[in-house]
């Protein structure tokens, strides 16, 4: 079959071959090779940059560099011992007056605290924001925020971080624009109905739901050994605990059970199974957007899940079983009291220190620092491409998760479309995601020649 008659009856197939064929000819570029240029590249001005360790990154989370291109990252190795750390990086710290810490939530060895406290090192606590991607982070897709936290992360409820420290000592009244911006946004996330992750295609609710004929609870299923309950919550709740609790208290109510996108995509497990309790509740077994999980809903029941903020911002009653960064402010129903939260705040003031002073925010694919307000129109534009897209990308091979990608088709797609007369080096694999992302354009194109040769 000749190239031309290829890519008139198997487009798809005719780019796929292209890709091998690139790979053919120019090879792939390796991490060694990409390591190495980073490291050229670093060497050029690291006297000038603040030595920072990180601890506890996954090898993928180096996209971290980008965001911080004055400071010298050192990635660290998983598991190393004590003796190492002092042989190797002890008196390099020491030397290097400002130098700091970066650890991903709590995944450092005791240790390494102890060594921060003791010669004054700070010791920031990272995590994903609030307003995090278009996939899933067990999918690798690159966040757009990130919180930097120097006591210790947002959902541990056990002290005090420096959200809670900022929820509790900002004076809001004297920002009078500040809450006008979180207003503004939260109007935008609730018409635009982007959330943390926005991965998944719109669904007709009725359809999941079925019709409504009394009062409904949602209960928000959350990864069951993660920290944020291990940390968050005093008892250790399960999602079938959450959900029997919500019926027992809502005994003239639907009970609606949405398990979160992680365990219903199989990237992290379950703790309890939903089987157990499909007799008092509906579990949606499908991953919907969390916008539209609130629809119809009148009350909303989580352990310690961003989720139930975002109920907050749609006016529904939040009940929190364990303690949220949101919870004690006035604002929800809270089985968990926290008793170094004694003030009452409204919701624009809680939006405006977890979503606005609180992160930081990064646009992954044009390497700049943003704002929030550009993350929020940068993550809908985003997820408008993946939605029109969607049946390309059930066009994956079988063997591939059907959310392992939608991050990279988007991040290639737009890098490529901002930079069209660049000379642009592209993984492999995002290569064949521009490629995807042009496909339908590339069909209709094809479909017109045929008209016009049928005429």
């Amino acid at each position: 079959m000749s190239k031309l008659k290829k890519l008139f009856r198997t487009p798809l197939t005719f780019f796929i071959d292209a890709v091998k064929k690139r790979i053919q000819l120019y090879g792939r570029t390796s991490n060694e090779q990409k390591v190495g240029m980073a490291q050229e590249s670093e060497n050029i001005d690291d006297r000038t940059k603040v030595l920072t360790l990180v601890f506890g990154f996954s090898p993928w989370k180096r996209y971290m560099q980008a965001w911080f291109p004055q400071r010298k990252l050192i990635f660290v190795d998983k598991g190393m011992s004590e003796t190492e750390f002092n042989s190797k990086w002890r008196n390099i710290l020491l030397k290097n007056s400002g130098s700091e810490i970066f650890v991903w939530g709590f995944k450092v060895e005791p240790y390494v605290k102890r060594f921060a406290k003791d010669n004054e090192v700070t010791c920031i606590h990272v995590e994903d924001g609030f307003i995090r991607s278009i996939g899933l982070g067990a999918t690798k897709a690159p966040p757009y925020s990130l919180t930097f936290d120097s006591r210790t992360p947002y959902f541990d409820a056990t002290q005090p971080s420096d959200l809670e420290v900022l929820l509790s000592e900002y004076d809001f009244t004297s920002n009078p624009e500040l809450i006008d911006r979180s207003k503004q946004m939260i109007e935008f996330l609730l018409r635009s109905g982007v959330s943390k992750y926005n991965h998944t295609l719109f669904v007709d609710i009725k359809k999941i739901y079925g019709e409504k004929t009394k009062r409904r609870v949602l209960v928000i299923g959350q990864v069951e050994d993660d920290a944020s309950i291990r940390f968050g919550s005093v008892r250790p709740y399960t999602n079938n605990d959450l959900v029997m609790i919500a019926a027992i208290e809502n005994q003239d109510a639907q009970i609606i059970y949405k398990p979160h996108p992680d365990v219903l995509n199989k990237h992290r497990p379950m703790t309890s199974n939903p089987d157990d309790v499909r007799g008092v509740c509906l579990v949606v077994d499908q991953d919907i957007p969390l916008a539209q999980s609130f629809e119809t809903i009148d009350h909303v029941y989580t352990i310690t899940s961003q989720a139930g903020f975002e109920a907050l911002m749609r006016g529904l009653p939040v009940t929190t079983l364990g303690c949220p960064f949101y919870s004690g402010w006035g604002l929800t129903d809270d089985r968990q009291p926290n008793h170094r939260r004694q003030r009452k705040l409204s919701l624009e003031e809680v939006f405006a220190a977890a979503y606005i002073l609180y992160p930081k925010y990064f646009d992954p694919i044009y390497k700049t620092e943003i704002s929030p307000e550009q993350a929020l129109e940068r993550l809908a534009s985003l997820r408008e491409v993946n939605h029109k897209s969607g049946q390309i990308l059930s066009q994956q091979p079988a063997s591939e998760s059907p959310d392992a990608k939608p991050s990279r088709f988007q991040d290639s797609a737009v890098a490529f479309d901002a930079n069209p007369k660049e000379k642009i080096r592209l993984t492999d694999e995002d290569f064949f995601y521009v490629v995807l992302s042009r496909l339908n354009d590339i069909q209709k194109s094809i479909r017109d020649i045929n008209n016009g040769i049928g005429r």
